[in-house]
């Protein structure tokens, strides 16, 4: 049973076929590594699909933009599948198709819960954001999921990457319609290996700005180590929609004077460790990639980790 909303896909993070609401019930047939293959089945609107020519399937998803995937004729909505998903009839009830396809689920949105579902899928974003006003704003940017929680996703189209829990606050970082990108704090159980704090340091400063840029979405989360040139301490306005309003960041140069310009996100409570820096100031920042191109002027903004003042 599919626990969290999740795409079901033709391989292994491959095609998109589809996407499945939380309580869909699946037949688990293989694993590998974090993927598991399913069967589902499901009823289709007849009207909404037309004859294969594929010789492996009978029926193929020819309505644009996709068709709902339901439970019966009329039915409970199981999911959406997308235009161009093939198909094998099992059955047929007037103005419905009963089909199956084998594909493949993120392993960790399964759930063997026997209870039904109770939400199907919406266009809002994948966690909800409450909307009960005021209070539900919490201090440093952050803002209060809904008390039914949420899957986070890779992107909007992507995996499930965790669950938030109910009621649990997220910051919102940046904004595409609908949907919210978001970063949400806490502790993992993570005990150090023997050379777990030496190995990373290399692979770090081997990723540069430009890389970045030219794949942003590619590095996100990614820790870097940069030597940059300090310009100086900004608070970001609103239009800044990679940053929360207010939120300071280090202006810098990557490399020296003629080096790309970098953002660093500096958290409230280290603001005092950074007030001291002087402009054109040599400094080694340790930072996680929020985005490697923001969306205002394209340049890389990392999440300060740790800073030492050059010598």
């Amino acid at each position: 049973m599919v626990g969290a909303e999740e795409n079901f896909r033709r391989e292994p993070n491959g095609v998109l076929l589809g996407a499945l609401d939380p309580g869909t019930s699946l037949r688990v047939l293989s694993t590998e590594g974090n993927w598991t293959q399913v069967e589902l089945e499901g009823w289709v609107w007849l009207r909404s699909l037309q004859s294969s020519e594929d010789p492996a399937f009978d029926l193929v998803v020819a309505e644009a933009g996709g068709e709902n995937l339901r439970s019966g004729p009329s039915g409970t909505i199981l999911g959406q599948l997308e235009e161009g998903a093939l198909l094998e009839e099992l059955g047929r009830d007037e103005a419905w198709a009963r089909v199956s396809r084998v594909g493949w689920i993120w392993s960790a949105s399964l759930s063997t819960d026997a209870s039904p579902a109770t939400e199907t899928r919406s266009e809002t974003q994948s966690v909800p954001l409450s909307s009960a006003g005021p209070s539900a704003r919490v201090p440093g940017g952050f803002q209060r999921a809904s008390a039914s929680g949420g899957a986070i996703l890779t992107a909007p189209d992507g995996d499930t990457l965790a669950v938030a829990a109910p009621s649990s606050d997220v910051q919102i970082v940046r904004r595409e319609g609908s949907w919210a990108r978001v970063r949400i704090e806490g502790w993992m159980w993570m005990p150090l290996g023997e050379d777990s704090e030496a190995a990373p340091a290399e692979a770090q400063s081997a990723v540069e700005p430009e890389q970045l840029r030219s794949n942003p979405d590619a590095y996100a989360g990614r820790v870097v180590a940069w030597s940059v040139q300090f310009i100086s301490l900004e608070r970001a306005e609103s239009v800044r929609t990679d940053f929360f309003e207010g939120e300071p960041f280090l202006l810098a140069r990557y490399g020296g004077a003629d080096g790309p310009f970098v953002y660093v996100a500096v958290p409230t409570e280290r603001v005092p460790e950074v007030e001291g820096l002087l402009p054109l100031e040599r400094i080694d920042v340790t930072g996680r990639v929020r985005t490697g191109a923001s969306s205002l002027t394209g340049a890389p903004i990392i999440e300060l980790i740790s800073l030492e003042r050059s010598r």
